[in-house]
């Protein structure tokens, strides 16, 4: 088992910043692919990035490229989603996911991460 914990979220202004972080406990962190991953009110849940268990390879959704950026500290059991020129579309509770495989075909979907946290809002007013 794999426990994970978000926090970092609030409330901010568009053009403002937050910096998300998802704290592991349980079974080796390093190994896992991290995923992020947020959903709006009413909408679908929506991927929005993932880094490999190295750190070394990562990729996120259009919508947030450029923007934000996903790291990983394996001696901290943390992996971070920084979030800079926010816009009001990005207002969601965001979660973090971990999941066995780095696979193009695949880490875009919930199927491919086995653990979830719970959830931290993030909220950006115009």
């Amino acid at each position: 088992q794999v426990q994970l914990v978000e926090s970092g979220g609030g409330l901010v202004q568009a053009g403002g910043s937050l910096r998300l972080s998802c704290a592991a406990s349980g079974r080796t962190f390093r190994g896992y692919t991290m995923g992020w991953f947020r959903q709006a009110s009413g909408k679908e849940r929506e991927f929005v990035a993932a880094i490999s268990w190295s750190g070394s390879s990562t990729y996120y959704a259009d919508s947030v490229k450029g923007r934000f950026t996903i790291s990983r500290d394996n001696a901290k059991n943390t992996s971070y989603l920084q979030m800079d020129s926010l816009k009001p579309e990005d207002t969601a509770v965001y979660s973090c996911a971990a999941g066995r495989d780095y696979l193009m075909a695949t880490i875009t979907s919930i199927n491919n991460y086995n653990y979830w946290g719970q959830g931290t809002q993030v909220t950006v007013s115009s």
